[in-house]
């Protein structure tokens, strides 16, 4: 078996990246964990608090995310009592999810965790690189500011 060309592996952006993604994550995880938080359900949270009330299919559409786990999250997050889902205003069909009380208050305390995790990601650069780095991402990614 010949041996692995690490070291021009190791040289590719797209390896770097994936690296630092994995890095960010595992911050990011281990953060939201000490609010007894996963991921998705922080990104689905955050995403009914930018959207909501907003329907259960457009929610899932905005955050890519599948419709069966969507459900599965949003059951998770109302038995919490973090999201309530009602029947929608505009469409008596759909059901409308909105941020709790108690959902609010989570997430910011989740946002702040997230927050503090990036900072430890990015704690090698300075303020001015950690900016021009995010704006470099931001026009790598085609993700609007």
């Amino acid at each position: 078996m010949s041996e692995v060309p690490l070291p021009a592996i190791r040289s590719l952006p797209s390896w770097l990246l994936g690296r630092a993604a994995a890095r960010g994550r595992t911050l990011v995880a281990e953060a939201l964990a000490e609010e007894d938080m996963r991921m998705w359900h922080h990104v689905v949270l955050s995403a009914v608090r930018d959207l909501g009330p907003v329907a259960q299919a457009d929610l899932g559409r905005g955050i890519g995310l599948d419709p069966k786990d969507l459900v599965g999250i949003l059951d998770d997050l109302q038995s919490a009592d973090l999201v309530v889902r009602e029947p929608d205003p505009k469409d008596r069909r759909k059901n409308a999810v909105s941020l709790t009380a108690r959902g609010a208050r989570l997430l910011k305390r989740c946002e702040r965790a997230a927050r503090a995790a990036n900072d430890e990601l990015l704690a090698p650069l300075s303020a001015a690189e950690r900016e021009q780095f995010t704006d470099m991402l931001r026009r790598i990614s085609r993700t609007a500011g």
